[in-house]
C-alpha cells in the first residue's frame, strides 16, 4: 500500500465505458481552487474492454490509471482506486460528474470544524445547475435509501450544513483512516446503496457524516445503466436494500422489519409485473390458475429472485453483520432522526399502495425510534475558549448525544462551533425560552445555578440529574472571605440554599471523587434524601450518588505550533518551562511558587513559569485580587517577564494542547483548607493528559494520587523552600521523570471521559426518577421536606428578589461584589 500523504486529497473515478464523460470530469479536476501538488486523480478502469485505457493515458499523463481485470462494480472500483492512492482524504466522483472549483477545498474545510467527522457529502444538482441530485439523505422503514427533491427545483434559501445518514457516491470526501477502519465500501453491493450501506455503517461506529452545501458538483445521473434494462436496476435495489437493512439495524429492529420488508418487495414486484397473485388460489375457476405455464414480467422476477439472492448470501451476511453490530457505539434510535421520512412508499401502484399500507399497519412501522431527549446545562459560555464547567458539559453532550438527542444550553452565549448535537443560549430568566426546552426533554441534566435562575426546573416532572462536582458552597467560604462578615456569611449561606434545594429534587446526583461522595451523602442524610425508598433497591446508593470525575480525551495532545518557547519573549527554545494550566482564583498559593522560581532562578537559570489563564472567558467575571497580587509579586522580586510569565488572556480550549507540550512539568499550590479537602483540580488532568510530571501542594484528592502512584512531588503548604527543591528535581532529575511519564501513563487511562462519565452513561440509558421522587406530586415548591426533621429554606427568586439582593451587595460591598455575585449566578466554577 502506498505511503499516506497528510493534506493530500485523493479522488477516485471509476470507468466503465464511458470514457468520453471520465476525461471531461478529469478536466475539471484539473480546474480545482486547490494546490495541484495536495490534488491526486486516481481512475479505475472497470475492465470496460474497449480503448478507454489508451484514451486516458492520452488525455492526462499526470493521473494513476489502474486496470482492472475484472468488472468490480462501482463498490469494487472504489475500493481498488484507494488501495492506489496516497492522500489523507479520498473523495469519489462519478465519471459522469463535474465538480464546482470549490468542490475540494469547502469539504476540507468542513472537516477542519470537528475530528468527530468522518465524512462529508456534497450537495450534487443536475448538469445545468437547476434540479437536485442530493441534498440530503433518507431511508426507507424496508431499507432503501433515496434522496429528497431528486429531480425538483433546488428549494429557496441559503442552504445550511447537517448531519446525514449518508452521502451519495457521485460526489463525497471520508477520512482515509476511517475509510480504511470500515474496509471501504461492501463490494457484494456490487452498486447501488453501497454508499448507504457505507454511511449508515460510519454513523453507528461514532462518526459523523456532514452534508456541506458549499462543497458543489453536478451529475448526469447513472448514465452507466442505460444498456442494461430498469429490470437490472430493480434487482439490486431490491437485494442490496435487504442486505442493508440485515447488516445494520439492531437486533431487535430487525426482527421487527425485516418480515414485512421482505414481504413488500413481492408486493412490488407483483404490482410492478401487473399481476393477479389470487389467479393460484384454488377457489378461482379459470385463468391462470389452470394454466401450466404463465409469462411473468422481469420486474417481478427482480424482486423475487432479490430475496432468492439475498438468502444464499446469508452466510456471509451473517459474518458482515456481526461485526457491524460488534464495532457499533451507537443505537438505532440515535441516528433514527437521519433516516428522515421513513414512510415513503417507492412506488405509486393502487394495489401496491393497498398493501403498503396493511403491511405498516400490522408491523407498526409506522411509528418512529424515539431517542432519549437530553438537555445539558451549563453557566459558562460555549466557544473556542472553555473554561471547566464548560468543557465537562460539553464532554457530557458528546458523550450521550451518541445515542440520544440533546440539546447543550448555555446561560451566557456561545459562538458557531461545530458540534453532534445543538447548543442553544438561555439567558439566566428567560423561563418562556427554558420552558420550551422543559417540555421537549426527558432529562434534563445540570451545574451551577440552573435551577435557582428557572422555573420549570423546579417544577419539572422530567428526570433530574444534578452535577454537583463543585461544592459551591465550600468555595464560597474561601471566595468571600474578604468581603466581610456579613457579605461573607450571606455569600455561604446563598451557595448552601442552593444546593439544598438541588439536592432535595435531582433524581441521580454526580461528584467527582470519593472524598465528595462521602461529603454529599452527609449533606444528603442531613436532608431526608438517605432514607428507606432509595436504599431498599440500591443498599451502596450508587444509583443515586456517583462518582463521575472530570475526564481526558481518548488521544494525547498533539504539538501542532510554537507558542512557548521561542515565541513568548522571554522564554528561550532550550528553556525548561513549568506550566499553571488554568485560571489563577484566590482559592490558590501562586505567591508561594513564584518565590520558590526567584529563588531557584539564582542557581538554576533557564527556569521559566508560565500562568496560562489569567483572564476568565466570560466577560462578565472580573479578574481576581489574587492575579494583580502575583504580578506584584514578581515584579518585586525582580523576575517578572524574566523566570514568570502571566498571559494576559484564556488560552484558547483547541490551542491548550500547545502549551501543554511544550511544558516541561505542571504546577498546582493552593492553601490548607476544606475547600481543598473536597476539590478536584481540574488542571492536574491536563497535566495527566501531557505526560507531564507534577509539583502540587497536600491536602487535595489529587495529591493523594500523585503521592502514590509516584507522578510528581507534593509538598507542604506554604513551603517555598520544599516547592524549589521538588521543582529542581522534577525538571532535572531524568531517573525521577521517566518514572513519572510511565506512572502517568498507567494511570491517566482511569480518567478517559468515556470511563470517567459511563454512570452518567449508564443511567441515561435506563433513566429513572429517584425512588423517594416517584410519587412526588410536584408543585411550584417541590422541595418541601419528606421528614420532619429535614427543615429546609426554601430559595427564594424572580425579579424582584434579584434586586433586592443586588441592591444588598451593592451596599455593602461595593460594584465588585456586585460582579463576583453575577458570575456565582451564572454557575462559573473553577
Amino acid at each position: 500500500m502506498p505511503k499516506l500523504r497528510a493534506g493530500v486529497v485523493s479522488v477516485v473515478l471509476v470507468n466503465y465505458r464511458g470514457v468520453a464523460d471520465t476525461i471531461e470530469a478529469i478536466r475539471h479536476l484539473r480546474a480545482l481552487d486547490w494546490p495541484k501538488d495536495r490534488l491526486e486523480i486516481v481512475v479505475v478502469d472497470n475492465a470496460s474492454g474497449d480503448d478507454s485505457v489508451t484514451q486516458l493515458r492520452a488525455a492526462d499523463p499526470g493521473i494513476i490509471l489502474v486496470e482492472s481485470a475484472e468488472n468490480l462494480g462501482f463498490a469494487g472500483g472504489c475500493n481498488l482506486g484507494v488501495r492506489h492512492s496516497t492522500g489523507d482524504i479520498v473523495a469519489f466522483l462519478n465519471n459522469d460528474a463535474k465538480p464546482d472549483s470549490g468542490w475540494v477545498r469547502a469539504a476540507v474545510a468542513r472537516f477542519a470544524t470537528s475530528q468527530r467527522i468522518g465524512a462529508v457529502a456534497s450537495r450534487v444538482l443536475d448538469w445545468d445547475g437547476k434540479r437536485v441530485d442530493y441534498i440530503g439523505a433518507g431511508l426507507t422503514w424496508f431499507g432503501m435509501g433515496y434522496k429528497p427533491l431528486t429531480s425538483e427545483p433546488e428549494p429557496a434559501g441559503v442552504p445550511t450544513s447537517t448531519d446525514v445518514l449518508f452521502g451519495t457516491g457521485s460526489a463525497m470526501f471520508v477520512r482515509r483512516e476511517v475509510f480504511d477502519d470500515l474496509e471501504g465500501f461492501d463490494e457484494t453491493f456490487f452498486m447501488f446503496f453501497e454508499d448507504v450501506d457505507f454511511g449508515w455503517r460510519l454513523n453507528l461506529r461514532g462518526w459523523r457524516f456532514v452534508y456541506e452545501p458549499a462543497s458543489l458538483a453536478f451529475h448526469k445521473h447513472h448514465a452507466s445503466m442505460g444498456e442494461f434494462g430498469s429490470f437490472r436496476e430493480q434487482y439490486l435495489l431490491e437485494r442490496n436494500a435487504l442486505f442493508a437493512l440485515y447488516k445494520n439495524f439492531d437486533r431487535a429492529h430487525l426482527d421487527h422489519v425485516l418480515p414485512a420488508a421482505m414481504a413488500l418487495a413481492i408486493r412490488r414486484g407483483v404490482a410492478k409485473g401487473q399481476l393477479d397473485s389470487a389467479s393460484l388460489d384454488l377457489r378461482v375457476k379459470g385463468g391462470a390458475a389452470n394454466l401450466d405455464e404463465e409469462s411473468v414480467s422481469r420486474q417481478t422476477l427482480a424482486s423475487v429472485y432479490a430475496i432468492d439472492q439475498f438468502v444464499e448470501a446469508l452466510p456471509n451476511l451473517v459474518v458482515a453483520r456481526e461485526k457491524v453490530q460488534d464495532t457499533r457505539v451507537v443505537t438505532d434510535a440515535r441516528i433514527w432522526k437521519l433516516f428522515g421520512n421513513t414512510d415513503v412508499p417507492a412506488y405509486g401502484a393502487e394495489s401496491y399502495l393497498r398493501g403498503y399500507e396493511t403491511l405498516t399497519a400490522a408491523f407498526g412501522m409506522n411509528k418512529s425510534l424515539i431517542p432519549t431527549r437530553v438537555v445539558v446545562i451549563t453557566g459558562d459560555p460555549i466557544g473556542v475558549k472553555l473554561a471547566g464547567p464548560a468543557i465537562r458539559a460539553w464532554n457530557m453532550a458528546d458523550l450521550l448525544s451518541r445515542d440520544h438527542e440533546v440539546k447543550l444550553v448555555t446561560l451566557a452565549g456561545h459562538e458557531d462551533v461545530d458540534a453532534p448535537f445543538d447548543i442553544v443560549h438561555v439567558a439566566p430568566g428567560a423561563n418562556r425560552a427554558f420552558d420550551k426546552l422543559e417540555a421537549w426533554a426527558d432529562v434534563i441534566i445540570f451545574q451551577g445555578h440552573a435551577m435557582a435562575v428557572f422555573e420549570a426546573l423546579r417544577t419539572t416532572r422530567k428526570i433530574v440529574i444534578v452535577d454537583i462536582y463543585d461544592p459551591m458552597h465550600l468555595e464560597q467560604l474561601e471566595q468571600g472571605r474578604e468581603l466581610g462578615p456579613e457579605l461573607w456569611e450571606k455569600q455561604v449561606s446563598d451557595a448552601t440554599d442552593v444546593l439544598n434545594e438541588q439536592l432535595m429534587r435531582g433524581d441521580f446526583f454526580l461528584c467527582a471523587s470519593e472524598r465528595q461522595r462521602h461529603f454529599y451523602l452527609g449533606q444528603l442524610a442531613a436532608l431526608g434524601r438517605i432514607n428507606p425508598a432509595n436504599y431498599r433497591d440500591d443498599p451502596d446508593l450508587e444509583g443515586f450518588l456517583a462518582v463521575a470525575p472530570f475526564g481526558l480525551a481518548e488521544h494525547p495532545p498533539q504539538h501542532v505550533r510554537q507558542v512557548l518557547k521561542g515565541v513568548v519573549p522571554g522564554i528561550g527554545p532550550d528553556d525548561k518551562v513549568l506550566l499553571w494550566s488554568g485560571g489563577l482564583y484566590n482559592w490558590f498559593d501562586p505567591k508561594s511558587l513564584i518565590r520558590a522560581v526567584a529563588q531557584l532562578d539564582a542557581r538554576r537559570p533557564g527556569i521559566r513559569l508560565f500562568f496560562q489563564g489569567t483572564k476568565h472567558p466570560h466577560p462578565g467575571v472580573p479578574e481576581m485580587a489574587i492575579v494583580s497580587e502575583s504580578r506584584q509579586l514578581a515584579q518585586q522580586l525582580g523576575v517578572l517577564g524574566k523566570s514568570v510569565f502571566l498571559n494576559e488572556s484564556w488560552v484558547d480550549f483547541s490551542e491548550r494542547q500547545n502549551y501543554l507540550t511544550e511544558a516541561d512539568a505542571g504546577v498546582s499550590t493552593h492553601f490548607s483548607h476544606v475547600e481543598t479537602t473536597f476539590s478536584f483540580r481540574t488542571r492536574i488532568l491536563d497535566y495527566l493528559w501531557a505526560e507531564l510530571p507534577m509539583v502540587v501542594t497536600e491536602g487535595d484528592h489529587f495529591a493523594e494520587i500523585i503521592e502514590r502512584e509516584q507522578l510528581g512531588i507534593v509538598v507542604k503548604s506554604g513551603d517555598v523552600d520544599g516547592l524549589a527543591l521538588a521543582l529542581e528535581k522534577v525538571l532535572f532529575d531524568e531517573a525521577f521523570i521517566r518514572t513519572a511519564k510511565t506512572n502517568i501513563k498507567r494511570v491517566r487511562e482511569s480518567f478517559k471521559w468515556e470511563r470517567a462519565l459511563a454512570p452518567l452513561v449508564d443511567f441515561v440509558a435506563d433513566p429513572h426518577h429517584a425512588a423517594d421522587n416517584r410519587s412526588l406530586v410536584l408543585t411550584a415548591s417541590p422541595i418541601a421536606p419528606r421528614s420532619k426533621l429535614a427543615v429546609v429554606p426554601l430559595r427564594r427568586s424572580g425579579i424582584r428578589h434579584d434586586v433586592t439582593r443586588a441592591v444588598h451587595y451593592l451596599r455593602h460591598g461595593g460594584v465588585r461584589v456586585v460582579a463576583s455575585k453575577v458570575r456565582t449566578r451564572l454557575g462559573l466554577g473553577r
